[in-house]
């Protein structure tokens, strides 16, 4: 398989990389500090075609699934935190609005959110609801054609500024369903600010809903979870490419400081402790970038990469903490100073280990999928 670009990748990457340098560097650390949502970048986002790269014209521009991965490795190289933002908006907060509404309201939020004018969301975690999805406690009942949720959501991202709110929720004992809730329903409070170690700019609450009504049941009642699968894959690859986008960062950051820093008269990329680092990082970076890639590759060609999207999304998070450790451990003290970035490196990267499935859960599933089928075939 040839995992080569094509010149439309290409453009795509150094288009992003060099919105990502010249816009997003600059102002990463302030966004952290503060922290504020990152409004002009976002926009700036939307008018590159960022949040409409995954669907197809007219209301997105149809890209493909590599394409995008890249353009979420340079917005991550950029700054996590507005990587999370934007991802947030171009995959879960719009999809299912995209994929499932018609008519008016189609109309009036497609290709509004897709151009960044919409802000969305998606709500699934609760306090006691995790990774295990059922054991979620939203419901709704359907009173005269209308839908009303209640229930208390947690580890919102984007809420304070989510003007559509993709909701799950109970609809039986073991059936889940999906549901839009507008910004202004009767009953929708965006809770407590949830402070955070890393990817502080991309903002996150609670999120309540008393006999809240629904603009609209999205897809069928019962269909939460198979409606989740189409995606499913694809949020654990774009969490990857995410990995990868700060990995590198830190991994750049720490080479260019290992050829600078003098100590004993040359500078310490000459030392083998040092080396050691830098082979490591060098190599692990690689690995999850095929990894990566190669499940990517998978799904443009119709081939099952379920478990693959995991195994990827697995080995770049933890590889990008690895990195990001590495590249601190390099830059000794300066790696634990805030006027180096290699620290907020370190609090972001931990982002990706628990984004789109823990790395426990992911082992469990990989594990339950290579039990199940295997042949005694390698």
């Amino acid at each position: 398989m040839d995992f080569s670009l094509t010149e439309d990748q290409q453009a795509v990457r150094e288009l992003f990389h060099r919105f990502a340098s010249e816009q997003i560097r600059p102002v990463a650390e302030s966004l952290d500090r503060e922290p504020r949502f990152p409004e002009e970048l976002f926009t700036q986002a939307g008018e590159l075609g960022f949040f409409g790269m995954r669907y197809p014209e007219p209301e997105g521009n149809g890209s493909d699934l590599l394409s995008y991965l890249l353009a979420v490795e340079e917005l991550s190289w950029g700054s996590l935190a507005v990587a999370a933002a934007c991802t947030m908006q171009s995959l879960m907060g719009t999809f299912f609005v995209q994929r499932f509404c018609a008519g008016e309201v189609r109309q009036r939020l497609v290709a509004a959110a897709l151009a960044g004018e919409v802000k969305g969301t998606i709500c699934m975690t609760e306090p006691d609801a995790g990774s295990d999805l059922f054991s979620m406690r939203t419901s709704a009942q359907e009173r005269d054609g209308t839908w009303y949720l209640s229930g208390q959501k947690t580890w919102i991202t984007s809420a304070p500024m989510a003007d559509m709110f993709t909701v799950f929720a109970r609809t039986g004992a073991k059936e889940l369903s999906i549901f839009l809730v507008e910004k202004g329903a009767a009953g929708l409070n965006v809770g407590r600010f949830i402070e955070k170690m890393g990817v502080r700019a991309s903002l996150t609450s609670e999120v309540s809903f008393e006999d809240t009504p629904a603009t609209c049941l999205l897809g069928t009642v019962g269909g939460g979870i198979p409606a989740l699968r189409e995606i499913l894959a694809e949020i654990r690859l774009m969490t990857a490419a995410m990995a990868l986008g700060v990995a590198r960062a830190a991994y750049e950051d720490a080479l260019t400081y290992s050829l600078e820093r003098e100590q004993f008269g040359k500078p310490i990329a000459h030392f083998q402790a040092v080396q050691e680092h830098i082979a490591e990082m060098r190599t692990r970076l690689a690995a999850a970038r095929q990894l990566t890639h190669w499940a990517a590759w998978r799904s443009e060609h119709g081939l099952e990469n379920t478990e693959e999207a995991s195994m990827a999304k697995l080995f770049a998070s933890e590889a990008a903490m690895d990195i990001c450790d590495r590249a601190a451990r390099m830059l000794a003290s300066y790696g634990y100073a805030s006027e180096y970035p290699i620290e907020r490196y370190l609090r972001d990267a931990r982002f990706t280990i628990i984004g789109g499935g823990t790395s426990e859960i992911l082992r469990v599933n990989i594990a339950r999928g290579t039990t199940r089928n295997w042949q005694g075939e390698a």
